[in-house]
């Protein structure tokens, strides 16, 4: 069953951190099945306090491969730059 990694930025503490994790993202994908299925394009907050930076929801073929992937030493190499560069909410849904 798939499995969705969802990210959504609160607010940007340090643009250069940021910058750091988008240089090195592509490579922590590269020879595993994902799909991104949305980065930051337009949004809008239905529910919840508001404000929301932006959005990124990836797919996995399953919740393990999702699991794998964020856990990766070479995600979480590159993860701390994004930790650090700002305030982030994640989580991982399973599909229906």
């Amino acid at each position: 069953m798939s499995a969705y990694i969802v990210f959504t930025r609160i607010k940007t503490l340090d643009k250069r951190g940021l910058q750091l994790y988008w240089d090195g993202i592509q490579g922590t994908m590269k020879g595993r099945p994902i799909e991104i299925l949305a980065a930051y394009g337009k949004h809008e907050v239905l529910e919840g306090s508001p404000p929301v930076e932006g959005v990124v929801i990836a797919k996995f073929p399953d919740m393990t491969s999702a699991k794998e992937w964020y856990s990766s030493e070479a995600y979480q190499n590159v993860a701390r730059h994004r930790q650090s560069g700002a305030i982030y909410h994640g989580l991982i849904v399973e599909g229906v």
